[in-house]
C-alpha cells in the first residue's frame, strides 16, 4: 500500500529467502523421509527448528505488511509442486512468484467485479482458493 510497508518487509525477504534457497537441498532431504535423512547426516530436529522458524518468520513478515491472505500461502505452493515438481530449488522461486500472480489476480478481480468499493482480495483469495482445495482433496 505504501512505500514504508516495503521497506519494512525488504530486509527480511533479503535475508530469509536466500537462507532458505541454500537449505533447499536439506528440505529435499526432509522430505523423503526421517531415517534416510538421519542415514544421509542431517540433524532432523534442528533443521527442522530452522527451518519451521525461517518459514514463520516469513509468514508473520508478509502478514505484518498484507494481511491477513491465507488462502494465497497455501494455494501458491501445492500449485507450484504441480507445475515444476518437488525439488526445492525450484519450487520455492515459483511458489513466490505464483502467489504474488495469484493475490495480483485476486485484487484485481476484485476490485472490478463490485463498484466502487469491489471485494478484498483475501474474500477473493479464499473464493478462488476453497475449489482448488476441494479438487486436491477429490484427487488423492
Amino acid at each position: 500500500t505504501d512505500w514504508p510497508f516495503i521497506w519494512a518487509l525488504v530486509p527480511w525477504l533479503a535475508i530469509l529467502i536466500p537462507f532458505t534457497l541454500c537449505k533447499a537441498n536439506r528440505l529435499d532431504i526432509l522430505a523423503l523421509n526421517e531415517p534416510v535423512a538421519i542415514g544421509v547426516g542431517v540433524s532432523v530436529e534442528r533443521e527442522r527448528l530452522v527451518l519451521l522458524l525461517t518459514a514463520v518468520a516469513l509468514a508473520a513478515s508478509a502478514v505484518s505488511v498484507t494481511g491477513g491472505i491465507a488462502f494465497i500461502g497455501l494455494m501458491a505452493p501445492h500449485m507450484a509442486k504441480a507445475l515444476v515438481g518437488p525439488r526445492h530449488h525450484v519450487l520455492i522461486p515459483v511458489s513466490v512468484l505464483l502467489g504474488g500472480w495469484l493475490l495480483l489476480l485476486a485484487d484485481t478481480t476484485g476490485r472490478h467485479l463490485l463498484d466502487p468499493d469491489g471485494i478484498p482480495a483475501g474474500i477473493m483469495a479464499a473464493l478462488m482458493g476453497a475449489p482448488y482445495f476441494l479438487y486436491l482433496l477429490l484427487k488423492s
